[in-house]
């Protein structure tokens, strides 16, 4: 049986900023004159599509949840409040903000939450594919290795598992326009997951320290890429990427700067915006994008 579920959760939560954001990846089966979304969420080896649409306002917000088996109506609620971050407080975040460099942001954009990757997998080999890739680009070829090697439910597409990526072979990336370097690490790492010498779902209790010297160690995995998958694979509020580009150039606009921002001048500004720099993180781009 399938279940139709109403989930209010605590405002400030603009769902329709989360939705525009959310088109900006070709993958994603985004509506947003009827304000949904469809997740596709793995359970073991179901997979199921859930649609979240959006029937409050940002400052009352309420989700009606479809597509969800009753037989796992709990495991899919808990995923999608993480993906979507409803037991955060939004408010506590944006007063904090009212005080900094930040404000006029945080006003533009009111109520936009942290919304993760549907995976944290997803999220690691995304983040090497969009490695020093003009973001259009980055998309497009995150979308034609989904599409070649993943698998389509109810419109919504679920990225290939580790084992299906470890099976890979980088000539058939190579197809897709991959370098050869980069089919390499996304195979090696899938290898990893794959025969059980890495664990992404341990990664959850570990402190961002003890992930950050973990992954280091693998070929293609530098901070850049660490510091994404903390910030849109677990959710990690207190990130803030001093090498992103788009910062950089977020911030040179913000502050009407002449050149990009140093990492000096970065560091300055960074103690006023914790423990909330994941948010600063994301209201940057957002005003970029």
């Amino acid at each position: 049986m399938i279940l139709l579920r109403i989930v209010p959760v605590s405002g400030p939560y603009n769902f329709d900023l989360v939705l525009s954001r959310l088109a900006l990846d070709p993958l994603h089966q985004v509506d947003a004159t009827e304000r949904f979304v469809k997740v596709p969420i793995g359970l073991g080896n179901e997979k199921i599509v859930a649609k979240v649409k959006a029937i409050g306002t940002t400052e009352g917000p309420v989700f009606q949840l479809e597509g969800i088996p009753i037989k796992h109506e709990e495991e899919v609620i808990r995923e999608l409040t993480r993906i979507f971050q409803w037991e955060s407080s939004l408010i506590d975040v944006h007063e904090h903000f009212q005080g900094t460099e930040l404000k006029e942001l945080f006003n533009s954009h009111f109520g936009t939450p942290l919304v993760l990757d549907f995976h944290p997998y997803n999220c690691l080999v995304k983040c090497i594919i969009h490695q020093q890739l003009n973001i259009k680009f980055a998309y497009t070829l995150t979308e034609r290795f989904v599409k070649a090697y993943g698998t389509e439910v109810n419109g919504a597409w679920f990225y290939p598992s580790p084992d299906r990526v470890a099976a890979l072979t980088v000539e058939e990336l190579r197809e897709l326009q991959f370098s050869t370097r980069k089919a390499e690490y996304i195979i090696d790492i899938s290898k990893e997951i794959a025969e059980g010498r890495l664990s992404l779902e341990s990664l959850y209790d570990r402190t961002d320290e003890e992930i950050m010297k973990e992954l280091i160690v693998y070929r293609g995995i530098g901070q850049w890429t660490i510091q994404n998958v903390l910030l849109f694979g677990l959710g990690r509020q207190n990130l803030f990427p001093i090498a992103d580009i788009g910062i950089q150039n977020a911030l040179k606009k913000l502050l009407g700067l002449e050149a990009k921002p140093t990492k000096e001048e970065m560091e300055h500004l960074i103690p006023a915006w914790e423990p909330y720099l994941s948010y600063a993180s994301l209201y940057l781009w957002r005003s970029i994008e």
